[in-house]
């Protein structure tokens, strides 16, 4: 069970979104529940200002007008309390979280360049050697040479191998190489990085299939995930951007990064429920350790705070 530390990052990093929230609603959050037209406009502003989306934020009126509506309340409760319970709501109708506590694993990880896919991938690395297990970096973002040695700096600093070829090698050569130190040196989990360009998606596309076919192939008995990356600060952007993914290679879930940079802290809702994808993680910092292992409940109420 995470401690009190992780949720004060994850409170601290949504700070920005819920003084948006705050200050488009007033005291209306603490009062006893109504949606008269000046609370249900100031709302509507409020949830689109935050980035939950059009459709979302409809989503959330509607079925708070419903609960309103409802004689069981029991007693008078806060906005506050009602729009936490709906957005907790929203956040678990999606699908479960894939291979949860199943080890060894390999982790691709995907996302456009400036993401912070390889930071994120560092904070990956950090949650495991933190949890005592062993883990490996593979550096199968080959188009950029950029790319390849920002992870191994990671690497150093964390004190963990990378797996690497020069700029320009083959992905799945990288991945194949990984895939063999990983078995030899035991390790727990080995994570991916993967080219971040979309502007050729069949050779992405292409490029994603050999090296899953590489992973299937060589460690066939490891549990395999994808993991798309994507950019809190650029809001609906990156819905688009997790569309062209999602068209172009399978994808498990997310990790939103850069949400303490960002007042539009509801395109994790938005991520849940128009894409259909768990969200696994939050990176909430710049350090290796300001990732927040995602939870609905804990959310939804820094959120709302």
């Amino acid at each position: 069970m995470a401690g009190p530390g992780v949720w004060s990052r994850l409170r601290a990093g949504l700070a920005r979104t819920q003084a948006r929230l705050t200050e488009r609603l007033g005291g209306a959050l603490d009062r006893p529940a109504s949606l008269d037209t000046d609370t249900l406009a100031g709302l509507e502003e409020a949830l689109i200002g935050a980035d939950l989306g059009l459709d979302t934020t409809a989503l959330v009126i509607e079925r708070l007008e419903a609960r309103l509506r409802r004689s069981d309340l029991g007693r008078e409760e806060r906005l506050r309390e009602l729009l936490a319970g709906e957005i907790e709501r929203l956040l678990t109708e999606g699908p479960p979280p894939p291979g949860a506590g199943r080890w060894p694993r390999v982790t691709l990880v995907v996302g456009v360049n400036g993401a912070g896919k390889t930071t994120s991938i560092a904070k990956l690395a950090r949650r495991d050697l933190d949890a005592g297990r062993r883990v490996l970096l593979a550096a199968a973002d080959t188009f950029r040479a950029a790319a390849i040695e920002q992870l191994a700096l990671w690497g150093e600093r964390l004190g963990v191998d990378v797996v690497r070829q020069a700029a320009g090698s083959d992905p799945a050569s990288v991945v194949f190489d990984a895939l063999q130190a990983a078995r030899a040196r035991r390790v727990d989990h080995l994570i991916v990085d993967t080219a971040g360009r979309l502007h050729n998606k069949a050779h992405l596309m292409a490029e994603l299939a050999k090296i899953r076919r590489v992973v299937e192939r060589e460690a066939a008995d490891w549990s395999l995930g994808t993991l798309l990356v994507l950019d809190a600060t650029t809001g609906q952007n990156a819905l688009a951007q997790a569309r062209a993914f999602l068209a172009t290679a399978s994808v498990d879930g997310v990790l939103l990064a850069k949400l303490d940079g960002t007042a539009k802290g509801g395109m994790v809702i938005a991520v849940a429920k128009e894409l259909r994808l768990p969200v696994l993680y939050l990176g909430v910092g710049e350090r290796p350790e300001d990732l927040v292992e995602f939870d609905a409940h804990e959310f939804a109420a820094a959120l709302v705070a």
